[in-house]
C-alpha cells in the first residue's frame, strides 16, 4: 500500500484551521441578532464592528503571508489561536459599543489573518498537478464550519447566553488551532519531498508557465498581477455581505434567528461543494472558464436576493451564493499559484489579499447603512451585482504575464 503524502495532512491541518476560523467569524450574525436585542444599537455601528475586523485581517494577510514564507505555517498559526481565541472570549464581557471594536475588531483580527493566507499559500506549495483539489479540500473546511457553527452558536446562546457563547468559542479556538498548527509544514522540499509527491526528478523537468518562480518585487510590476487585484476587489467587496445580514434579513421576512442560522449553514453546504467541484473542474478546464463561471453566479445570486419572499426562496438563493463565494476563494490562491509560482506564493497571496480582501470590509458597513436609511437590503444587493459584473468584464483581459521577464 502506497504511502501517504504528506501533503494531504497539510490540506487536513488547514482544512481544520479554516473549520473553526470561518465558522466562527460566520456565526457573527447569530451573534449580531442577540447584540441588537441587548443593546439597541444601530445595524450600521454593529456592522462597523465587522467591517474593522475584516478589513484589518485582510490588510494584516501581508504580514501573515510574508511571516509563513519565512517562518513556516506552524509558528505563524500557533500565534493565530492566541489572539483569536482571547479575541472571542473578550467578547463575552462587552458592555459599550467601543468593547467589541477592540476584542472583535482588533484583537480577533489579528487571529485571523493568521487562517486563510498562511493555509491556502502553504497548500499551494505542496501541489502543482492537483493543486485546484487540494485548495478544494482544504478550504472546504472553511465551508463546513459555516454550516456547523452558526447554528451550534445558535443554540449555545438559547440554552446559555450569548456571554457563554463565546467563551466557548473562544476556548475551542485556542485549543484547536494551537493543535493542529504541530503538523504543518512549510513545503515538500523540508521533508526531502516533491509537490504532488511525484518523483523530484519528474518535478524538476516539468515546464509550463504556471511553474515560473516570480519573485514577489517583479511580479508587483506585472499588469497581470493587477487584474487579479482588480478581480478579486470587485468580487470580494460584496462578498460579506449575505454573511453577516443573512440572519437579520431572514428576522426582517418574519424568520426566527433559530431558523435564519440555518439558511447560512446551508450557504455553507453549498460552499464546500462549490470548492470541492470547482477545485477539481479547474484543475482540468483552466482556472479563467471556472472562475468566469462563479463570478456569473455569484451576480446572479445577489439579484435573486432582491427577489426572496420566504423561507423557501431564500434557502434557494443561498445556496447559489454559497456555491459561487466558496469556489472564488479557492480559486483566488490557485491563479496566483499558476501565474507566478509557489515559490513566494505567501508573500503574493497575502499581498492580494491585503489590498483585494480589505475591500471586502467595506460591503457589510455600506449595507447596514442602506438598511437603516431605506429600510431594505435591495439597492446593497443591486450594486453587488454590478460589482460581480466589472469582475467578469477584467476577467476576461487577464493573461499569465511573460515568463522571459521572470528572474
Amino acid at each position: 500500500m502506497p504511502k501517504l503524502f504528506y501533503g494531504w495532512v497539510v490540506v487536513g491541518g488547514a482544512f481544520v484551521v479554516l473549520f473553526m476560523a470561518y465558522g466562527t467569524q460566520y456565526a457573527f450574525g447569530v451573534f449580531f441578532a442577540a447584540l441588537l436585542d441587548e443593546f439597541g444599537w444601530s445595524r450600521a455601528s454593529l456592522s462597523g464592528i465587522f467591517s474593522l475586523y475584516a478589513f484589518l485581517y485582510s490588510v494584516l494577510g501581508l504580514l501573515a503571508g510574508r511571516l509563513t514564507d519565512l517562518w513556516g505555517p506552524r509558528v505563524v498559526i500557533a500565534m493565530g489561536g492566541v489572539f483569536l481565541g482571547v479575541g472571542l472570549a473578550g467578547m463575552s464581557r462587552v458592555s459599550a459599543l467601543w468593547h467589541p471594536y477592540l476584542f472583535y475588531g482588533i484583537v480577533a483580527a489579528l487571529g485571523m489573518s493568521t487562517a486563510y493566507v498562511p493555509c491556502n499559500a502553504t497548500v499551494v506549495k505542496w501541489f502543482v498537478r492537483r493543486r485546484g483539489l487540494a485548495l478544494g479540500v482544504a478550504t472546504s473546511g472553511g465551508s463546513l464550519g459555516t454550516f456547523a457553527l452558526p447554528p451550534a452558536a445558535a443554540a449555545l446562546v438559547g440554552a446559555l447566553g450569548w456571554r457563554w457563547a463565546y467563551v466557548l468559542f473562544g476556548a475551542g479556538i485556542f485549543l484547536m488551532l494551537n493543535l493542529v498548527a504541530t503538523v504543518m509544514r512549510r513545503d515538500p522540499e523540508g521533508l526531502g519531498l516533491s509537490p504532488d509527491g511525484g518523483p523530484r526528478a519528474a518535478t524538476a523537468t516539468r515546464s509550463s508557465p504556471a511553474e515560473v518562480q516570480w519573485p514577489f518585487r517583479l511580479a508587483i510590476r506585472t499588469g497581470a498581477f493587477w487584474l487579479i487585484f482588480g478581480i478579486f476587489t470587485a468580487t470580494w467587496i460584496p462578498v460579506f455581505i449575505p454573511l453577516v445580514h443573512l440572519v437579520p434579513f431572514a428576522r426582517d421576512l418574519g424568520i426566527p434567528p433559530l431558523v435564519g442560522a440555518t439558511v447560512v449553514s446551508a450557504l455553507g453546504i453549498a460552499a464546500a461543494v462549490g470548492r470541492l467541484v470547482l477545485g477539481a473542474i479547474s484543475d482540468k478546464i483552466g482556472r479563467k472558464p471556472a472562475l468566469a463561471l462563479v463570478i456569473a453566479l455569484q451576480a446572479a445570486a445577489f439579484l435573486g436576493f432582491t427577489l426572496v419572499g420566504g423561507l423557501s426562496s431564500l434557502y434557494l438563493v443561498a445556496v447559489v451564493f454559497g456555491f459561487s463565494y466558496g469556489a472564488v476563494s479557492t480559486l483566488f490562491p490557485a491563479i496566483v499559484g499558476d501565474f507566478f509560482g509557489r515559490e513566494q506564493a505567501g508573500s503574493l497571496v497575502g499581498f492580494l489579499f491585503a489590498l483585494a480582501g480589505s475591500m471586502a470590509a467595506w460591503g457589510p458597513l455600506v449595507a447596514g447603512a442602506i438598511h437603516d436609511a431605506t429600510g431594505a437590503y435591495t439597492r446593497a444587493f443591486l450594486l453587488s451585482a454590478a460589482s460581480n459584473g466589472v469582475a467578469l468584464m477584467l476577467l476576461a483581459l487577464a493573461r499569465p504575464p511573460r515568463p522571459r521577464v521572470a528572474q
